[in-house]
């Protein structure tokens, strides 16, 4: 089966190698920024740097997927993000409400037919992600004892599969993580349509922006964890 010789170490190396890469793209959108602050000019580079940037994403779901496939219970708890990222998590990922906040932080030139539009996406959003929310709760709720985390380490990671219901419930957990990552894609790309092209660059900085800086809060915080006394270095 595809995939089979996919595991946590192949993961982890490139998500690393993921991060340096957006890295690279968010100097390139910042650069993007700087030269086109609007729409004036030919805006052919910057559809260019979009698709790039957003293919970058793509990526990232399609390795995703490959190791929820071998063990979804480690994408629920993954080893690969630091504790403070961990606890931002939302069935696996980011919260794609989050989106239209970092849409006003960012842009501050919308059209009145695009605050329409966008207003008219966040409530479409607040109704998915309430959905979600009860799917996963119903998944939750048929796991009586031990504590849900607890018993994704044990089942999933010590390779027990548990008979027919482990299975089913792996189903589960794939399905609504399946789900809740094509609506965070879906999310992005809506709000990429309603945006212009500089003003989409301007919005991915912003996503990439956020990113790293939670990911390097997060290790810095791992890291006191591990040395108290390294907090206060410089």
């Amino acid at each position: 089966m595809p995939g089979d010789d996919y595991n946590v170490d192949s993961f982890t190396a490139f998500f690393e190698g993921w991060l340096l890469r957006q890295q690279q793209y968010l100097d390139e959108l910042l650069t993007a920024t700087r030269r086109h602050p609007d729409d004036a000019a030919d805006n052919g580079d910057l559809d260019d740097l979009i698709s790039r940037t957003l293919s970058h994403y793509e990526e990232y779901y399609e390795k995703k997927s490959r190791i929820a496939q071998r063990d979804i219970f480690l994408v629920f708890s993954p080893t690969w993000f630091t504790t403070y990222e961990q606890s931002l998590l939302w069935i696996g990922g980011f919260r794609p409400g989050l989106i239209f906040r970092l849409v006003n932080e960012s842009i501050n030139d919308l059209w009145d037919d695009q605050v329409l539009r966008i207003g008219r996406l966040r409530e479409d959003v607040k109704v998915e992600e309430r959905m979600l929310n009860n799917d996963l709760a119903k998944i939750q709720e048929k796991v009586a004892a031990p504590p849900l985390l607890e018993f994704f380490r044990r089942q999933g990671h010590d390779g027990v599969t548990g008979g027919t219901e482990m299975e089913a419930l792996k189903a589960a957990f794939q399905s609504v993580l399946a789900s809740a990552d094509f609506f965070r894609r879906e999310t992005a790309l809506k709000v990429a349509e309603i945006l212009t092209p500089a003003q989409t660059v301007r919005f991915l900085a912003a996503v990439a922006q956020l990113h790293l800086r939670i990911r390097a809060y997060g290790l810095q915080k791992d890291a006191e964890r591990r040395d108290p006394g390294c907090g206060g270095v410089q």
